[in-house]
C-alpha cells in the first residue's frame, strides 16, 4: 500500500508539473498574477479554494458518479484561464500600481476559484482514470494522486512568487505592468487554446 501511495503521489506531482499539460499551470499563473510574496497568505487561501473545487470533482468523476463530455471540459479549462486573466486586468490600477481588491471582491474571487476548480478536477480525472485501469481499490490512489497535485501546485505558486520578487523588486518593473504581462500572456494563450479546441 505504501509503494502504491508513493507511485500515485509522484504521478500526481508530475501531472501538474508536466509542461505538456500546461493549461493547468497557466491557470495557477493567472491566479497568482495579482499577488506579491508578502500576500502569500491571501494567495494560499485562494489556491485552497481552487483545491477544494478540483478535489471534489476529481473524486466524483474518477468514481464515475458524475460524467461530462471530455471535449467540453477541454474547452472550459482555458475559458477559466481567460476569465481569471481578464479579471486581473480589470482589477489592476496604474494609480495604485497593483490590484484594487476590496473584501467583497476577495470573497467573490474565492468562490470563482472554487467553481473553476470544479472544472479542472474533471480534467485531472481523465488522466487518473486511465492510470487506474482495472484496479479495485481506488481510495489510496485517489488520495495520493490528489496530494501529489497539491504539492506540485504549491511549488508552482512559490516559483511564481519568487519570479515576481525578482521582476518587481529587483528588476524594478511596476507591479501593475507585471500583472498585465502575466494576465495578458495567459489570457492570449487561453484564447488560442479555446479556438483550437473549438475547431478540433
Amino acid at each position: 500500500m505504501l509503494s502504491e501511495f508513493y507511485v500515485f503521489l509522484r504521478l500526481g506531482f508530475e501531472h501538474i508539473a508536466d509542461i505538456r499539460g500546461y493549461d493547468h499551470i497557466l491557470f495557477i499563473v493567472a491566479l497568482c498574477a495579482g499577488y506579491e510574496p508578502r500576500h502569500w497568505r491571501k494567495l494560499l487561501i485562494l489556491v485552497t479554494a481552487f483545491t477544494v473545487g478540483h478535489s471534489i470533482t476529481l473524486a466524483l468523476a474518477t468514481l464515475r458518479i458524475i460524467t461530462i463530455n471530455d471535449a467540453l471540459v477541454e474547452f472550459l479549462i482555458p475559458l477559466t484561464i481567460l476569465l481569471t486573466g481578464v479579471m486581473n486586468i480589470v482589477a489592476s490600477s496604474p494609480r495604485e500600481d497593483g490590484m484594487v481588491e476590496g473584501p467583497r471582491a476577495r470573497v467573490l474571487k474565492y468562490f470563482l476559484a472554487l467553481g473553476f476548480g470544479l472544472i479542472h478536477g474533471m480534467g485531472f480525472s481523465n488522466f487518473l482514470r486511465a492510470l487506474l485501469g482495472a484496479e479495485e481499490g481506488i481510495a489510496v490512489p485517489l488520495f495520493s494522486f490528489n496530494l501529489g497535485l497539491e504539492l506540485g501546485q504549491i511549488c508552482i505558486v512559490f516559483a511564481i512568487l519568487a519570479l515576481t520578487l525578482v521582476v518587481v523588486r529587483l528588476g524594478r518593473m511596476r507591479r501593475h505592468d507585471w500583472i498585465l504581462v502575466l494576465s495578458g500572456g495567459t489570457s492570449g494563450i487561453a484564447l488560442t487554446l479555446m479556438v483550437e479546441r473549438m475547431v478540433a
